[in-house]
Formats: structure tokens, sequence, C-alpha cells
């Protein structure tokens, strides 16, 4: 206890003093004793002080009653209310007219001038570069140039970013030898600078030459410099920073018109970033096309002579090197370099990320042509018809051939002796930076990876699908071609198919750490066999066993760029553990790369046939007349699920009876309860409330835009609910990206608790029950009503019928009408409080902590 306790009086705990007849003591919050007591003042200048609303030890949340003027009417007049009310529509109208420029300019004016200048640039002729002012403000086409619009800024937006990146590489990693060589010839070891006294400097200078000239030089410019801002103004410096450019500022969302300078200097930006970085190159490369006699056309001339524009302006740029490097040039020297290696750089990027992922994407459709029952016609035909589409598709495939496949190397140099893989860099090797190797290495050696990595990835798709799919068809005639097309009638939708592939069952599939684990079980476990048979352990596994790490994947861009930077890695490996070489060590290698290719081609036959027959069957039990139509991509995506799941349930199996008898019957008592408690959460969560869901969006939503009142709309419940799932999904995330509210804190506790912690009770009751209470009498009530209430009055059929279909709609109408009524009465409320706070308020009282208070209203 304090002395103030001792002697009876109350104290204040920030100014120690104690209450008076202007200033009294109040108790605001849940502290007891010696700093229950507290002045008003005193709290409001803490709380201005600390930001805070809350009290610092207890958490308790301080309340104020405001205090009015003795004059106030009990009822505002009708004239402050209206005269408030004008007022706060003439805000909101200033605002409307000021948030809708700003969406017109950098929704509507920066795209718009972006697109239309890129198009008449690229026009051919010089009529539409005069009359650009005028296109620039024509409404024709609009919507679709703002949205090609949107893509050109966003492409010189990321040009940007990506130059400013590169600088600051080299700035800070240094530039490649050739740039950053000198030919100026160093000062005598023995002559003296001129004025110059300190012996010092002068011993310095003979041992550094030029550097530190260099340096001296600097430090007289920054001398000079800061000579030339002696005179600097403090209330300038304090108005910069009172200024800082903020998003809020940048955009014009603060309120100001500073906006519309940034529309400018954008708009002009990207008008430099098409003319210097699209249109010059295209130039260059149709002008060096037309020297060399090719005159291809098509969709994809375009890109191709603005690559080689590229190219041509990297020869020229290098040249230019040479030519000032020998002339002594310094500054023009720098400023070639660097432009050779911003070319060079983005260059070898569109190679790595664009050229490659494309090549091994048309070489799997290739390869796998068979497979599909298709030919090289089909594939033209589909060219032919929407290019740009397939491009991108078969990029798409690549880029993630590339990814595993480089995830895949990652995961075997944890099985394998370090040093087996000398020449692959380790990609998790944290020094390792592949835009690093693009500034410093040479061209050549650039190339000559990039053709050793297109071949590693040729040759591997072969054995991985040319030849498994030429066994398959001789072991099982009349296992393939896959279906990869729905020909039938039946209520599967191969859209929400594909949506229910995409975010369920791969996702639950995929983020399965027990797959990776026995992936690399797997791999051990051949390694050791191959080791055994070929007398090779030493030199595959090692000596003594080792943890591997657990390095996740780099991401995808940058594994990628790895992955061809380390195929050709001639260097020392990181680490190494020397191996005892056997005799006959070049014939044992020549049969492990044997054993390696019929491995490979066996897996990969197996993992090509098992899923597939797998989902084939249990589609033919689940919907026996759609199992024909069904793509196989989703019975492939079924049969693996099944297989993880016997083989995640027999590894389980496997560990307890280790434990004896006794042991496995408590296990799989203990997991049959889990499983049951699960099952039922499912059926809850992710079966009735998914059904209800996306049946309740098809009554509302799609039957009454889809089919016209003359025909019957036919209900697929298996679509529905597979669209309902998405539906939920999407809900879900809405949910918790909210306020904080009774439904985010039940699925936070859902999702913390998990299986093993299941509160089925838990679940239902407060995750299940609300949302199938509500949904349930959004689809009954409309029901009840258009076909229980309605016919007591409503006699023509045709007038029954329009309302049994427009009553959904109808609801939707009217939830959203009640929706807006209740916001614009929660706003008006708002209105009449400030108007009479701004009018008749003259101050705030703190409130004292009421404990009965507090009690029953956190009891009820």
């Amino acid at each position: 206890m304090m002395d103030s306790d001792l002697s009876g009086a109350d104290f204040c705990r920030f100014c120690r003093s104690e209450a008076s007849s202007d200033r009294p003591l109040f108790h605001p919050c849940i502290c007891t004793g010696s700093i229950k007591w507290i002045h008003q003042e005193c709290l409001v200048q803490w709380m201005r002080y600390s930001r805070k609303e809350i009290c610092e030890l207890c958490g308790h949340r301080f309340s104020f009653m405001p205090i009015y003027s003795p004059d106030m009417p009990r009822r505002l007049p009708i004239r402050d209310v209206v005269g408030g009310l004008v007022t706060s529509v003439a805000s909101a109208v200033k605002d409307w007219l000021h948030y809708t420029l700003v969406a017109l300019a950098w929704l509507g004016i920066v795209p718009l001038t972006a697109c239309r200048t890129y198009r008449c640039l690229f026009s051919g002729s010089l009529d539409p570069v005069i009359s650009l002012p005028f296109d620039i403000v024509s409404a024709e086409n609009l919507a679709k140039d703002v949205f090609s619009g949107c893509f050109v800024v966003t492409c010189t937006l990321f040009a940007f970013i990506g130059l400013v990146w590169l600088r600051d590489q080299i700035m800070h990693g240094g530039g490649p030898e050739w740039m950053e060589r000198e030919n100026l010839p160093a000062p005598p070891a023995e002559e003296p600078l001129q004025d110059n006294n300190n012996e010092n400097v002068n011993e310095v200078v003979r041992e550094e030459g030029v550097g530190v000239r260099e340096e001296v030089n600097d430090e007289v410019a920054e001398d000079m410099l800061v000579g030339e801002e002696a005179n600097w103004n403090p209330m300038e410096w304090d108005r910069v920073a009172a200024e800082e450019l903020t998003w809020a500022r940048l955009l014009g969302l603060d309120g100001s018109m500073v906006f519309l300078e940034h529309v400018f200097w954008v708009v002009s930006l990207n008008t430099f970033f098409i003319v210097g970085f699209a249109f010059c190159p295209y130039q260059i490369g149709q002008v060096g096309a037309s020297i060399a006699g090719f005159t291809a056309e098509g969709p994809f001339a375009g890109p191709l002579k603005a690559l080689s524009g590229y190219v041509i302006v990297a020869a020229i740029l290098a040249i230019l090197h040479a030519m000032a490097s020998l002339l002594r040039l310094r500054s023009a020297k720098k400023a070639l370099g660097f432009c050779y290696v911003v070319v060079k750089v983005a260059l070898l990027s569109v190679v790595e990320i664009g050229v490659i992922p494309l090549v091994c994407g048309w070489w799997l459709d290739l390869c796998s042509l068979s497979m599909f029952d298709a030919t090289l016609k089909d594939r033209e035909a589909s060219l032919h018809a929407a290019p740009w589409t397939l491009l991108f598709i078969h990029w798409l495939v690549g880029m993630v051939y590339v990814y595993y496949f480089a995830s895949f190397i990652l995961l075997l140099r944890e099985v394998l002796r370090p040093g087996v893989l000398w020449f692959l860099k380790n990609l998790n090797d944290p020094d390792f930076s592949p835009v690093q190797e693009m500034i410093h290495l040479p061209v050549w050696s650039h190339i000559r990876r990039l053709i050793v990595s297109a071949m590693v990835f040729g040759t591997a798709v072969l054995f991985m699908l040319w030849l498994p799919i030429r066994v398959i068809k001789y072991t099982l005639p009349g296992f393939l071609p896959y279906a990869v097309a729905v020909h039938t009638e039946a209520p599967v939708n191969e859209l929400s198919l594909e949506l229910l592939l995409l975010q369920v069952i791969l996702p639950a599939l995929l983020e399965q750490s027990h797959t990776r684990t026995w992936l690399k079980a797997g791999l051990r476990a051949w390694c050791a066999c191959a080791a055994g048979i070929l007398g090779l352990r030493s030199y595959l596994l090692g000596q003594a066993s080792r943890q591997a790490d657990q390095n996740p994947p780099p991401h995808p861009p940058h594994q990628l760029g790895a992955a061809h930077q380390a195929l050709m890695w001639r260097e020392g490996p990181a680490g190494f553990e020397p191996y005892v070489r056997v005799s006959w060590f070049p014939l044992r290698m020549a049969a492990l790369l044997a054993l390696i290719s019929i491995s490979l081609v066996m897996a990969s036959a197996l993992t090509l046939v098992i899923p597939v027959a797998i989902g084939r069957k249990v589609m033919t039990i689940w919907l026996p007349k759609a199992s024909e139509g069904v793509h196989e991509l989703y019975t492939a995506a079924c049969g693996m699920y099944v297989c993880w799941a016997a083989g995640r349930g027999g590894a389980l199996a496997a560990g307890w009876a280790r434990g004896g008898r006794a042991a496995l019957v408590n296990r799989t008592a203990v997991w049959a309860s889990r499983a049951a408690r699960a099952a039922l959460a499912a059926l809850a969560l992710l079966g009735l409330v998914p059904l209800m869901f996306g049946l309740l969006l098809e009554l509302v939503l799609v039957i009454p835009l889809r089919v016209p009142l003359e025909q019957s709309p036919v209900l697929f419940v298996w679509q529905d609910w597979a669209l309902g799932v998405l539906y939920t999904k999407i809900v879900c995330a809405l949910t918790m990206m909210g306020p904080d509210w009774s439904m985010r804190r039940a699925i936070e506790k859902a999702y913390r608790d998990g299986i093993r912690e299941m509160d089925l009770k838990f679940i239902l009751r407060s995750v299940a029950a609300p949302l199938v209470r509500w949904l349930g009498l959004a689809l009954a009530i409309p029901y009840a009503f258009a076909h229980s209430v309605a016919p007591l009055v409503v006699t023509s059929t045709v007038q029954r019928n329009l309302l049994a279909r427009r009553v959904y709609p109808a609801l939707l109408i009217i939830s959203v009408l009640a929706g807006l009524a209740i916001f614009h009465i929660r706003q008006f409320r708002k209105l009449y409080e400030h108007i009479k706070n701004d009018k008749y308020l003259v101050g705030q009282r703190l409130v004292n902590y009421d404990h009965r208070r507090h009690k029953h209203v956190a009891s009820n």
C-alpha cells in the first residue's frame, strides 16, 4: 500500500494530487488500490499522448458521457436537421465528384491513352499519329480499349520496376568485370600530389592509385555541394516532411488535386516506355528482318520482331561500348555498358521464363498426342482458332513441369550423398542469385546452359511420357486414349467439376506433407536397392547416414531461372563427401543410368495407369450413367485421392501395430470415433450447407437469367453442390477477412481445433446450425408463399408460374432494399447525433466503472 492509502486520502495516479471541487477524481477502470483514481484532465492528456482508449494495466476501455448545453431542446428543430442534412449531402456530392474524377483519371484517361498511343504507333502509317489527340477522346470501343490499356499500363509499370530493381542489383552487386575495368594509367608511385602538404594523404594515394583520386574528387564535389546548400531554410524541410508522399496522396484519395500531376507523369512514363521499349525495338527488328529477307506474318510476328530488335540493340550496344573503351570515353562507356547489361538481362529473363517453358509445354503436348487421340492437325487448327490462348496454356504447362522438375532435384539432393549432383547448383544456397549470374557471366555461357537445359528437360519428357505411353498401349491396348471431353447430356457440368477439383480435391491432396515424405522414402529405398545391386553405396549414399534438411522449394520463377543456371554449373560443390571408387566404375555408372531410365519409364507408366483406373471404377459406382463422359482429369484426381487415403491409412495402421494388439484396437477405436465426427461435420459443412447455398443461388440468379418463363427449369443437384462448395469457400474467405463477429470466431475455433480436437457439438451448434437455419428459411419461405399462400389469391396459372419463378429474385431485391434502409437509418442517426453535438455539446464527463452494470452486460 502507498502512503496515500495509509492516510485515508485518494490521489490521482498520474499527478498525485487530491480531488478538488473543480477537479474531482474518477475511477474509470477495473484497477483498484492506489491506482484506482485519476483526474479527467490527466487521463485525457495521457490518452492524447499514448493514443490509446483502454487502460494499459487492466485493459478496460474508458468511456465518456456527453454534456449538452442547458438550452438544448428535447428534439432538434427541423431547420437544424435540414441544414445539417444539406451540408452533409453537399460534402458527399463534393467527395463523389472528386472520387469520380480520380476514377476517370486512373481507370479511364491513363489506360485509354496508353492503349491508343500503342495502337497508333503500331498502325504502320502516319495518319493515326496525326489524329491521336482526337482518337484519345473518342468514345468508340471505349470499354475494350480501357481493358487493353490496363494491360499496357501494367506491362510498363513492371518494366519500370524491373529497371529500377536491376539498377539496384548492379549498384549493390557490381557490374560485370569488363564493365568495371578501367584502362586509365595510374599516377607515378613516387610523385606527390601538388598543393598537398599532408604526407599521409600522399602515401595513401601512392598505394591506392586512381581510386583514391576519385574519392578525393568526390569529397571535393561533396564539399562544393554542401557550400551551395549552406543557406537552407528549415521551414522548407518541415514542409517537405509534412507533405510526405503516401498512396492516398499519390492516387488522389486524400481529397487534394495534386494527383493530376501524378497522372501527367504516369501518362508521360507510359508513352516513353511504349516508344523506347516497344516501338523502337519493333522497328529495328522489322528493318533487320527486311535486310535479312524474312517477311513472316502472323499473330506472333510482332513479338518475334521486337525480340530480334532487342538482339540487334544488344549487339549495337556491345560494339559502341567497345569503341568507347578504345577511345577512353569513360562516361559513355559506363552508360553503354549499363544499357547493354539491362538488355542482356531482359533477353535472358524472357528466354528462361518465357521461351524455355513454352518449348517444354509444346514438347509435352507433342509427346502426349497419342494419349489423347489427337493429331498435329488438331493442334494446328486450335492454333489458328485461338493462338494466344493456346500459347498461354502451353507456357503454363511448361512452367509447372519445370517447377516440379526442379523440386524433384531438390528432393533428390536430400537423399543422395553430397557431391553426387556436383554438376547442379544447390538452389537453396542463399548465396546463389540467378540475376547476378545473368549480369556477370558472358552470353555464350548462358546460351550453353540454355541448350543443356532444353536437352535435359526434353530427354526427361521422353522417359516420363512418350515411352510410358508406348508401354501402356502395348500392355493395355484398351486403356488409352484418355477422355478429355464430355459428350453426354449427363447432369455433370464440366465447369463445376473443374472448380471442385481446383478448389477442394487438389489442395487437400497437395497440402499434405505425407506425400513428400513418402516420395522421399521411395527415392531412398530405390537408391539403396540400386546401390546394393551395382555396388555403388559409397558413391550414392555415402558411408554414414545423414539428416536431410526440410527447406521448401523456392518460388517458381526464381526456381526456373535457378534450374537453368544450375544445369551447367562447373565450379566445385558447396558440400562434398568422399566415396570409395570401386572397380569397373564407368561400367557400373552406365548400368546405373540404364536402371534409372527403366525405373523412370515404369514409374511413369504406373502413375498414368493406377490413379485413372481407380478413378474410373469409383466414378462408375458413384455416377454409373455419367462414367463414360467424365473428364479423365477428374478420374485421375479421384484415384490419386483414394490412393493417398489408402496409403495414409496403411501407414497409420502399421504404426499402431508396432504397439501390440491392444494398442492397435485402442488407436483404431480412437480414430474411428474421430472419423465418425469428421464425417458428420463434413456432411454438414461440405454437404448440406454447400448444397443449400448452391441451390439458393441457382434459384435466385441463374434460373431467372437463363431459363425463359415458357420453359421448365431442371435442377441438377450435383452441379449445384459442386458450385456451392466454391461459393461457400469464397464466403468463408470473405468472412475471415471481414469484421470480428460470432461466425468468424466460430470458424476460427473450428479451424484451430482440427480433426484431432474437433468439438462436433460446437461445430453443429455454432457453425452449421445458423447457416442451415438462414439458408433453409431463404429456401422455404418463398417456396411456401408461392405454392401455398399465393394459390389462395391468384387463380391464373400464368400468374402463378410467374410468381413462383420470380419470388426468389424478389426476395433478393427485398433483402437488398431492407439492408439499404437499415444502413440509411443508421447513417441518419449518426447525422442527427453529429448535428446535436456540433451545436449543443459543451463537453464530456468521464464515466466511473460500475461492476454491476458491467456484469449485467457481460451476462447478456
